[in-house]
């Protein structure tokens, strides 16, 4: 162990009498570097912070000059932060005795994370209520320093159900109304955490019953992650005709800049022992019949498919119906725009007499929920699609794999009418797909002609709408790049591919696949370090894009494929390499002579001048079935010879020629 790590492991464990003998009596030089980063990210102060060792802390400061703001990485919760300050670490651990001393010590008390978390929200986010009071009470901390996603302290307390959080943050001013990036408020935090107290007590504040992003109510939010107390208590004030509709890990959810409201009047001037004005019930606000309808159908639907409760489902869906005929005034259903081969062509129940029969057809149960969340919340919605996912899973484990691939076809279609591209909902469903046709495509292997068929028409319909997701993410303004969400993309198309070569096809089916493939490679698609699909097909590592296995790579069948639609055998990745180098460095011999027939130079070098003859194993026998001079030509040992002579040609030959001396 060096001695960094010694003297860090010395913070964590908080060995004070270690750490003196470590670090006395080195030079202010050494300490700097001892208690700078490690490895981990960390810092000794950080770790030391992190730990509660307010004795480590002081010394750490005081003798040997540790920064009180220098960031770093630490883990909570299987999590990691990135750039949290020592005061952050100790926040959101609740070692108040820390808080304190490193405050006296001058740690700004507002200093961020990456993300933008303050030590109050770190506080707020675990429950640790005197931190919180002592770091607004005492130092002033920024109440509404929001997150990146725009969370804030009120929201993050509600979200978490720590109410005396939320009441003493409501006492010091905090904006009620204040939304995040998605549009949500606190009011949607408590809604989705079930924390019935601290609604009431927001609304005692004179919170607004306003939508999100997606269009979502609190009410709705409520419904929809199925805490029935406060549907309850929001709908129980509910009169008849009247229409108000209008117009979490410790990160937080994905999102864009927020958008803030003006700021409601303080309404907490009570002391903390008094009880605030949203304590009482009478302070619901008043619900439309339309708003209560949806929100007990929608519950009804959350009861389905979360609790898997049909009765229960049922005793809502009563309820909203009885609301819908109510007075005479019947609430009528916005008819579809057309029935749905997904949900085997249902449409939702009207009366009662349809309702009640319901109870004898509980895969009919099972659709009307999905009829239901699809009307109210909107194919936007990422609970839709989820939904119909999640059903369609139900029915793949129970055998019925046709059902299954119907209904993520029509998720899968949502999500791309609907979501950003290569979004994680979307790249999720195809995984699943690429799974699912794994399984059942060896399924049928074993079991011959009793297995379950699945199709070229299956597989080509996934493929298709694969490349369709890679053009929509090229289209973007900034390109994708090598990030992994792309290079993830590329890999299931290619895995896609992989499955599609053990079906069976006919002539047409054979020229329409070759017609998807040249989509994907007239897109010029780069994942990973500059690897084309060609690149991923000879690559090992392509072969991991999930839990269980799929394809198997490097693919001979899949590189021929790609070769005959047109993909260029000598392309180069960031490194220089060609395809044929990743076949070498995967000691692919059989890859490389497709490849070399296909017109790959055998010569050409990488960044590192290394040709692919040179990057085979040497253990292997497959040097001497690949005979590198038996490819070379005259203009190879030409464009080889201009390099190492140094002879300047750029500027005097055409640029094709430039092109392929660069190449050796």
């Amino acid at each position: 162990m060096d001695l960094h790590t010694a003297v860090y492991n010395a913070a964590r464990d908080g060995k004070l009498q270690l750490l003196q003998k470590l670090l006395s009596g080195r030079s202010r030089e050494e300490l700097e570097e001892l208690t700078g980063e490690v490895a981990s990210g960390g810092t000794p102060l950080l770790i030391a912070a992190r730990y509660g060792h307010l004795d480590v802390v002081e010394y750490l400061v005081d003798r040997c000059g540790a920064s009180v703001e220098a960031g770093g990485s630490v883990h909570f919760d299987g999590e990691t932060i990135e750039g949290a300050p020592p005061l952050w670490a100790a926040s959101a651990a609740g070692h108040l005795d820390v808080v304190r001393s490193l405050l006296r010590r001058g740690a700004s008390v507002n200093r961020t994370t990456r993300t933008n978390s303050t030590p109050l929200r770190a506080a707020c986010f675990d429950g640790h209520l005197e931190v919180v009071r002592y770091l607004v009470g005492e130092h002033q901390a920024d109440l509404e320093v929001a997150n990146r996603h725009g969370h804030t302290c009120l929201m993050i307390s509600c979200y978490k159900g720590h109410r005396e959080i939320a009441r003493y943050l409501l006492e010091q001013g905090a904006q009620v109304n204040r939304r995040s990036a998605k549009g949500n408020t606190a009011l949607h935090d408590c809604a989705e955490s079930g924390s019935l107290e601290i609604l009431q007590l927001l609304l005692g504040c004179n919170a607004r019953m306003e939508r999100d992003g997606y269009g979502m109510t609190p009410l709705l939010a409520a419904s929809v992650t199925g805490h029935t107390n406060i549907v309850e208590y929001l709908i129980q004030e509910q009169p008849a005709g009247e229409e108000t509709r209008p117009g979490l890990s410790r990160e937080g959810p994905t999102a864009s800049p927020a958008c803030v409201q003006p700021q409601s009047p303080r309404c907490c001037s009570a002391s903390p022992e008094e009880p605030l004005s949203g304590e009482s019930s009478e302070s619901c606000c008043p619900t439309s019949r339309e708003a209560a309808v949806e929100a007990l159908e929608l519950l009804g639907a959350t009861y389905v498919d979360k609790k898997r409760d049909l009765l229960g489902a049922l005793k809502h869906w009563r309820r909203a119906m009885e609301l819908r005929h109510q007075g005479g005034a019947y609430l009528p259903k916005p008819e579809p725009p057309q029935l749905v081969l997904a949900y085997d062509y249902s449409r939702e129940v009207n009366t009662a007499e349809e309702l009640e029969a319901l109870i004898t057809d509980p895969d009919e149960m099972r659709m009307q929920a999905l009829l239901i969340r699809e009307r109210i919340l909107g194919p936007s919605h990422p609970d839709t699609s989820y939904y119909i996912r999640y059903r369609g899973a139900v029915y793949a484990d129970s055998g019925n794999f046709e059902r299954c691939i119907r209904l993520w076809k029509y998720a899968l279609d949502m999500q791309q009418n609907n979501l950003e591209p290569l979004s994680p909902m979307t790249a999720s469903s195809f995984l699943s797909f690429a799974e699912l046709f794994s399984y059942v495509l060896q399924d049928r292997s074993a079991k011959g002609s009793l297995g379950t068929q699945i199709g070229f028409a299956d597989l080509m319909g996934v493929l298709c709408k694969g490349v369709r997701e890679v053009e929509r993410a090229l289209q973007l303004p900034k390109e994708p790049g090598d990030s992994a969400q792309f290079t993830k993309a590329l890999a299931i198309i290619l895995h896609l591919l992989y499955l599609l070569e053990k079906v069976e096809c006919t002539p047409d089916q054979e020229h329409l696949k070759h017609q998807t493939v040249y989509r994907l490679l007239k897109c010029a698609p780069r994942g990973k370090n500059g690897f084309t699909p060609l690149h991923m097909a000879v690559d090992a590592e392509t072969t991991n894009v999930g839990r269980y296995p799929v394809g198997r790579f490097p693919s001979l069948q899949v590189v021929k494929v790609l070769l005959d639609c047109g993909a260029d055998p000598d392309s180069r990745d960031f490194d220089n390499n060609t395809p044929l180098h990743i076949a070498a460095q995967n000691n692919c011999p059989g890859i490389m002579n497709a490849l070399i027939e296909a017109g790959a130079h055998m010569d050409a070098t990488n960044a590192f001048k290394k040709t692919a003859y040179e990057l085979l194993d040497e253990k292997l026998l497959a040097k001497s079935t690949i005979q590198p001079f038996n490819y070379v030509t005259l203009q190879c040992l030409a464009a080889r010879a201009l390099d190492k002579n140094k002879i300047p040609y750029k500027g005097f030959i055409p640029e094709e020629l430039e092109a392929f001396i660069e190449l050796h």
